[in-house]
């Protein structure tokens, strides 16, 4: 290959249409297993590449030359072959410290909590020192300082940066720390790009905690990268802005709530059909596995029904680029929305009352005075769980058209 990206796992990976629009070249993603990595590298059979997990500090002893900052760090994410040498940097370094200066967070003096131990956590700790922190403290599992002991004796954090895994694609429902245990935290950083809101960035923000995940300074240190690659001189700021909008843009879910009858599917399916996105109905996904609604809840109860909805909600929301429509209880569990969140914008579908028609097949609003009820009961949760409100007019096309232009 002439660029790409080595790494164990690679399927969460948003690195190739980040460089391919950055660069103009062609992007391969390469898994290597460890075994592997040592003749690949010898091969030398490629012009530039990235360093993923967990690789970036195995990659240095086969380069002819490293950076000063990625040598100190002792972490490679960027080798460049120039004439049959290696040549070694870290564009993590710049890329976070673009991202936690975007985040408008200052370090100077105070203690930074970098959660892991592996190459992107030692960029971590220089970024923070480089930013005048007072002080970095590391926590591993097998560390001195470790996910039991951290609360007692750091809970004074000022700011945490987390490098690990945890919380990333498939594994999205999982947070590395407890946020409620920590008095002092301003701010977050999470390099966890996938999902694009992971769900310790989504406890923070409830918490009302400054809190940013990995997508820009992906872009950022891609932009890095990308200088390294061909030797020119970029608009960083620029380019990483612009590059991160439209990548955003693609990579979110649509994601429609209200009540039955309001046109969800309809209008989703129109979506689908503009953008080219993949349309998920999740009341269609508990039909495919549990059966019919109606019968679920004639046979089982509706405790049974949520549980199963809520599976349905976690697993389609774990997609990214999909326009994805709900039952109209989803907002009635918090769960259903934070996992939601996690890739997509809620859009509400607000239609009147008058203009639904009851039906049988909707076993809790079967009737008109049904219907009513759960209206009242959900309004203010479609409000709150939502990004934004549309109001149907009647015309589906109307609606499809009006939430892909917010979707730009």
């Amino acid at each position: 290959m002439k660029y790409g990206l080595i790494g164990e796992k690679l399927g969460h990976s948003f690195s190739k249409p980040i460089h391919e629009k950055i660069g103009g070249y062609e992007y391969e993603l390469r898994e290597l297993e460890k075994a592997d990595l040592a003749s690949f590298m010898k091969q030398k059979s490629f012009l530039g590449i990235n360093v993923t997990i967990p690789y970036k500090s195995a990659v240095m002893p086969y380069l002819d030359y490293i950076e000063p900052t990625a040598e100190k760090i002792g972490a490679v994410n960027t080798v460049v072959n120039r004439d049959g040498k290696l040549y070694g940097y870290n564009t993590d370094f710049g890329g976070m410290r673009m991202l936690i200066l975007k985040q408008g967070f200052d370090y100077r003096d105070k203690k930074v909590l970098i959660l892991g131990s592996g190459g992107t956590s030692k960029t971590a700790s220089a970024v923070a020192q480089s930013l005048g922190a007072a002080s970095t403290v590391t926590v591993s599992r097998k560390g001195d300082v470790n996910y039991e002991n951290v609360y007692a004796l750091h809970g004074d954090a000022d700011y945490i940066i987390n490098t690990t895994p945890v919380g990333m694609y498939p594994d999205n429902f999982s947070s590395p720390v407890d946020l409620t245990l920590f008095s002092k935290l301003k701010g977050v950083t999470d390099v966890v790009y996938n999902p694009l809101r992971t769900r310790l960035c989504l406890e923070a923000e409830e918490k009302g905690i400054a809190c940013s995940c990995g997508l820009y300074m992906l872009v950022s240190q891609a932009v890095l990268a990308c200088e390294c690659f061909t030797g020119e001189t970029l608009e960083k700021e620029k380019l990483t802005d612009e590059i991160l909008i439209e990548i955003k843009a693609q990579k979110q879910n649509v994601v429609l709530i209200g009540m039955p009858g309001s046109g969800k599917s309809t209008i989703g399916k129109l979506i689908g059909e503009k953008t080219g996105r993949e349309f998920i109905d999740t009341d269609e996904m508990i039909v495919e596995k549990y059966g019919e609604i109606s019968k679920i809840f004639a046979e089982k109860g509706e405790s049974y029904f949520r549980t199963a909805e809520e599976e349905a909600v976690k697993k389609a929301s774990q997609k990214s680029g999909a326009v994805i429509a709900t039952g109209g209880g989803a907002v009635l569990k918090a769960e259903n929305i934070r996992a939601l969140k996690q890739n997509g914008v809620i859009f509400f579908l607000n239609r009147p009352l008058s203009d639904i028609v009851p039906t049988d097949d909707r076993p809790l609003s079967s009737n008109y005075e049904a219907l009513k009820k759960r209206f009242e009961e959900r309004y203010s949760l479609y409000l709150s769980s939502a990004d934004y409100e549309i109001h149907i007019d009647g015309n589906a096309e109307n609606a499809a058209a009006e939430i892909t232009e917010k979707m730009k």
